[in-house]
């Protein structure tokens, strides 16, 4: 692939990941206010509770996108799958900035709400596997870790934007605004900003590594194959997405709303703080991406920084709820630092477990499960667990048992990130 076509290749894999993240943890970001719109209750916490439910009904139907595009990626071609998923996801952000709430519609509210959520856990499904199969595959073999990078980089930049347009809907306008039409301008620029994605992506050249083993694959679904002869990747991949999701979810999306619920900090300082943080991880994931080509191999990486999270999250949580904005600050920093290994380095470890026939499927599927329903579900099972213990810090039992897990399941993983690509 030529300098030019492998900058467009990159471009249009990062921007793509920047849309698709936007829109979908926007949601997350403004779940507190969407929780009074769309599941008016008396009780704050079986409202929010029910937004999170939504939240996750959105990443239970990534598994079902990740089938679908997994499949569709190692059959028609990866560049084909990423251009259905962007436009996949633009057209239901529009809408959802268009709802009307209950207070107009009464129950077809919510029941529109879901539905517009499930179309878009359908196009996550299939957007960033596609996308860092594309870009590990098409990268030079020293490069793999850094070329999978752009991908999760794209996706930190589409969270700050999300996280960026919720906090300045919150600062900038009066209460009452953003509850009567504020809440709905973050949701209709995420539709402008998608149009750019798709445009993009009309222009994708093809994985060349695709093409070459296109015409060797066997006559198994690459679903079936990932399932079968490759049963053991699938599952491994599954543990430790599933734990990379857990930790993923708890600092950059339910942190701001649990210092607004469980310390009284306002929404708008809590969401600057993630703002500021999470724009930390656009230099640290290409910096965790190289370090795995060129330092470390990328297990020993992943493995230390999952110790370190097991060993920290206690401390870490205890000193949230009584230290306040400098507390808030440091935890967040630490957390940031850690979760940036995974970002950086798991995507192309992802994509290196999995042979060229079924890599699409395995991985998005795998991933898709781990990330979307045990962590799409973290929001809402961290808040029942703080309901149920009666302790605010309950969320750091659940990231010191994944994390436990996370690096378990690195010990059983090969590391292939010195091996040419199979």
């Amino acid at each position: 692939m030529t300098i030019s076509k492998r900058h467009t290749a990159i471009l249009a894999g990062f921007i793509g990941n920047v849309v698709e993240w936007y829109d979908f943890a926007l949601y997350g970001y403004m779940a507190g206010i969407l929780s009074g719109l769309f599941f008016p209750d008396k009780s704050t916490s079986a409202s929010l509770i029910a937004t999170y439910g939504v939240f996750a009904a959105g990443f239970i139907m990534r598994p079902l996108g990740s089938a679908v595009f997994g499949w569709l990626g190692d059959t028609i071609g990866r560049s084909k799958t990423m251009s259905l998923s962007v436009t996949m996801m633009v057209l239901p952000t529009f809408i959802l900035g268009c709802l009307p709430t209950f207070q107009s519609i009464g129950l077809w509210a919510p029941i529109l709400l879901v539905l517009v959520r499930i179309v878009q856990g359908l196009s996550v499904g299939g957007e960033f596997s596609s996308s860092v199969t594309y870009l590990v595959e098409t990268a030079p073999q020293s490069r793999r870790g850094l070329a999978g990078s752009w991908a999760n980089s794209g996706s930190m930049l589409g969270m700050l934007l999300g996280s960026g347009a919720a906090g300045a809907v919150t600062s900038f306008l009066p209460d009452s605004a953003v509850q009567q039409w504020g809440w709905r301008l973050p949701f209709l620029a995420g539709g402008v900003l998608g149009l750019v994605a798709i445009a993009l992506r009309r222009k994708l050249p093809s994985s060349e590594h695709f093409q070459r083993h296109h015409n060797d694959r066997p006559d198994t679904s690459p679903l079936i194959q990932s399932f079968t002869v490759n049963r053991k990747q699938t599952i491994k991949a599954i543990l430790f997405a599933s734990a990379y999701g857990v930790l993923f979810y708890i600092p950059l999306v339910y942190l701001p709303e649990w210092l607004h619920r469980e310390t009284g900090m306002a929404l708008s300082t809590a969401l600057h703080i993630n703002t500021a943080a999470t724009a930390t991880l656009l230099v640290l994931i290409p910096i965790s991406g190289w370090l795995g080509d060129a330092i470390l191999r990328r297990t020993h990486l992943l493995a230390g920084a999952m110790l370190i999270t097991a060993v920290l999250a206690w401390p870490l949580y205890r000193w949230l709820v009584v230290g306040g904005v400098t507390a808030a600050i440091v935890v967040q920093v630490v957390l940031i630092v850690l979760i940036a290994a995974p970002l950086g380095s798991a995507p192309a470890m992802f994509a290196e477990l999995f042979p060229a026939e079924d890599r699409l499927s395995g991985y998005s599927v795998a991933y898709n499960l781990g990330l979307g329903v045990v962590g799409g579900t973290t929001p809402m099972v961290a808040t029942w667990l703080i309901d149920v213990t009666g302790i605010s810090s309950a969320p750091a039992g659940l990231l010191t048992g994944i994390a436990v897990l996370a690096f378990g399941t690195l010990l059983t993983i090969r590391d292939r990130s010195r091996e040419p690509l199979r």
